[in-house]
């Protein structure tokens, strides 16, 4: 088996000298043996209890704490909780900096797609980026109420098909009126638009806005500030005030 000296120890888990020294003092960390000039000689099972307390460090944990920690009858059971735990946390610190990451390749792309840039075009693209998320969830709950309603419509030009029964279409004609104005009101009352010539962000009247050509991402409206006529981006705006 092999044996390590401090200063090896030290090294295999990234830390000073006088940490290993310290936690031999304090009674979590107590050499296997000691050489015939008395220097001290850890075996495997010491590092592994040192990786074991270097973890623990990370956490934030006290020395004590600690300690108290392996003394236990099963330390082990703890150290895994500890262990998941940090996991966790981890995995979320890793998602928040993908985000971030995420964004900063938004942010660059939409920078190369203008000629020219201000301020306020770097402004509208993070407002942008930052409402695809909310925009995505609505509109995935909006397709989600749907399909209710287009599998009414299917049963119902089938029935009247096969059966010549033609009221269960009538049916879903009221249906459907009532869902697509119920959900046009909603989604026009959860969105806002960005006027690229004066970067106003603005909510413009359910009529127009529903009448508007439009595509995904984008609706051609007449801005309420400078009176522009043209595609404004969609964004995420909330509950109407």
């Amino acid at each position: 088996m092999s044996k390590f000296t401090t200063g090896e120890l030290a090294k295999l888990c990234g830390v000073t000298v006088r940490t290993v020294q310290y936690y031999d003092t304090r009674g979590i960390l107590v050499p296997s043996e000691l050489s015939e000039g008395g220097r001290r000689l850890y075996s495997e099972d010491d590092l592994r209890r040192m990786k074991i307390i270097c973890f623990l460090r990370e956490t934030d944990l006290p020395i004590d704490a600690i300690s108290q920690i392996l003394k236990e009858e099963h330390p082990e059971k703890v150290i895994s909780l500890l262990i998941e735990r940090q996991e966790a946390v981890l995995s979320d610190e890793i998602s928040q900096k993908q985000r971030k990451l995420d964004m900063l390749r938004e942010l660059k792309n939409g920078l190369k797609s203008l000629e020219k840039f201000s301020l306020e075009s770097i402004g509208d693209i993070a407002a942008i980026m930052e409402s695809k998320n909310k925009l995505k969830r609505m509109r995935r709950m909006m397709i989600l109420t749907g399909i209710p309603v287009s599998a009414l419509q299917w049963f119902s030009v089938i029935f009247w098909i096969v059966r010549g029964i033609w009221w269960p279409f009538v049916v879903w004609a009221a249906v459907a009126a009532v869902w697509g104005t119920l959900v046009s009101r909603y989604y026009f009352r959860h969105v806002k638009y960005i006027c690229p010539e004066c970067h106003e962000v603005f909510r413009p009247a359910l009529k127009e806005a529903f009448w508007a050509n439009h595509t995904p991402t984008a609706r051609k409206l007449t801005c309420t500030a400078c009176g522009r006529k043209g595609f404004c981006v969609e964004i995420w705006g909330g509950d109407a005030e």
